[in-house]
């Protein structure tokens, strides 16, 4: 039975599980996504959602716990300069889930793990949406107008040449 037996191990002893998920938190804070295993994300969650949570409040104090947790200082900073302004209106969940398929060595779930709030691709997609509707048609008129310059054009150079002989 597994009874209170809430955390996953990974398969690695605590000092282990705890410096990876360091590295993996350290990662995702400079790079804003990683690609990782599906347990291995769901492990870093609860890992790093409270240290975003933390870094709001940027006190020497809550910058030592969350340098605790990290052991790095660019990833540190990182947070509390770029990731804690943009993230301090939302209420929580910080961090997105993404599945990405299998890995073909081991057919283990892959995802892609990144901060809502930086991914670019969704918030450009949705600005392109809205174009997309204005540029078809504005690119319908666009078409229909050379069509009717292009019969003229080809008629100028044929009356040019008779004048010029």
């Amino acid at each position: 039975m597994r009874h209170n037996r809430a955390v996953n191990h990974l398969g690695r002893q605590s000092g282990h599980r705890k410096a990876m998920l360091a590295n993996m938190a350290s990662s995702l804070i400079l790079k804003k996504r990683i690609t990782t295993t599906e347990a291995k994300a769901k492990a870093l969650k609860p890992y790093l959602e409270p240290l975003v949570t933390k870094s709001k409040e940027d006190t020497t104090h809550s910058r030592r716990v969350v340098f605790s947790y990290l052991k790095d200082k660019e990833a540190t900073a990182e947070l509390f300069r770029t990731i804690a302004p943009k993230v301090a209106d939302r209420p929580g969940g910080y961090l997105r889930i993404l599945h990405t398929g299998f890995r073909s060595g081991d057919a283990a779930e892959m995802v892609l793990v990144e901060f809502v709030d930086f991914n670019e691709a969704a918030l450009a997609s949705g600005k392109k949406e809205a174009k997309k509707t204005t540029r078809r048609s504005r690119a319908k008129k666009a078409e229909a107008a050379p069509a009717e310059e292009a019969p003229a054009a080809a008629e100028a150079p044929a009356a040019e040449a008779p004048a010029a002989e």
